[in-house]
């Protein structure tokens, strides 16, 4: 069985005009009940996530200003159901994190609003608290490591901001760039004693998974396994799937089950919770992927995308991060 975090509540916060609506989810469920694997999944019901410990890593001031209807900036809408969702979505992922230490085994946090672009003091980019960020937080107060890993389109600006000086908490992202919101350069590797824990690559468009997959293999899964972590935190955006509407790189749905399947070979405990995925076509198949490979059914569907290369960047992340790792 494969636990997958979920509750209905999650469609109250929506606006059918904006990309990041409820038919998100509801086209999800519709799919993964067609799925071999479905009679594996166990779907939990979350607990909403406390003011105290949202604020673990955003301010109080932030808080406040998310309980507002309306837009808190030109992409991040609420309505009238949306703070209490969006303390339901960090507390998915809470609860998906808690059952896969309990489990000692993988979970899926099927859950919305995002958040890797929430920064400690601002909700933005469709996102309004950093459920993947409250999660390790909670997750590190016992003296664990954690491995953020984020495969969206667009660079978790918040959750690099908000560890950016932690040597407990390794961030890896590979993202577009340049792109929204801007951030995610090599030489963003940290600081102070967080120097050398965020790793990041920064692609270009139409980056193909073959590249990807080299940047997997040469550098995020060797500085994984020195790493060494305790719980693996999987910021799942499916915006970099090469037909996405807000994309631009090239990966096939079927390369998230393999992303999926190199990290559990270091630690059993990953926990997925949804980030980006705009196209209803590919995302429930994304999300179907990287389920059955959690539950070992893997599935597959055909999807193909050809792709450039990108051997200097992966050079000029080597270049930097052999300051810091062996690679």
């Amino acid at each position: 069985m494969v636990v997958v975090v979920y509750s209905d509540k999650y469609l109250l916060h929506d606006n059918k005009s904006h990309p990041e609506n409820a038919q998100r989810i509801i086209s999800t469920i519709e799919f993964l009940k067609k799925m071999p694997f479905y009679e594996k999944i166990e779907f939990v019901e979350p607990l909403k996530a406390s003011e105290e410990e949202i604020c673990k890593v955003h301010t109080i001031q932030m808080v406040e200003r998310a309980k507002e209807i309306g837009w808190l900036d030109m992409d991040t809408y609420t309505n009238e159901y949306s703070y209490e969702v969006a303390k339901l979505s960090a507390g998915g992922a809470i609860k998906a994190m808690k059952e896969s230490i309990k489990r000692n085994d993988a979970t899926f946090a099927l859950i919305r609003p995002p958040g890797h672009h929430a920064t400690p003091k601002k909700s933005m980019g469709f996102c309004l608290f950093n459920n993947v960020a409250i999660s390790a937080e909670l997750f590190s107060e016992k003296n664990k490591k954690v491995l953020i890993f984020d495969h969206d389109v667009h660079h978790g600006n918040g959750t690099q901001e908000i560890f950016y000086e932690r040597d407990d908490v390794l961030y890896q992202s590979f993202h577009l760039y340049p792109h929204y919101p801007g951030t995610g350069r090599i030489n963003e590797v940290g600081k102070g004693r967080g120097e050398g824990y965020t790793i990041n690559a920064p692609l270009p468009y139409k980056c193909g998974e073959k590249c990807i997959e080299k940047i997997m293999e040469e550098i995020f899964i060797p500085v994984a396994k020195q790493f060494s972590p305790d719980l693996i935190l999987i910021s799942a955006g499916f915006d970099s799937h090469h037909a996405d509407y807000l994309g631009g790189l090239q990966l096939t749905v079927n390369f998230y089950g393999k992303i999926i399947s190199a990290f559990r070979k270091i630690q059993k405990r990953i926990v997925c919770c949804l980030e980006g995925g705009y196209n209803l076509d590919y995302l429930p198949k994304g999300i179907a992927v990287e389920i059955s490979h959690m539950c070992s059914m893997p599935v597959e569907f055909d999807d193909y995308a050809d792709g450039r290369e990108c051997n200097e960047v992966i050079n000029e992340i080597k270049e930097v991060q052999r300051e810091y790792w062996e690679i």
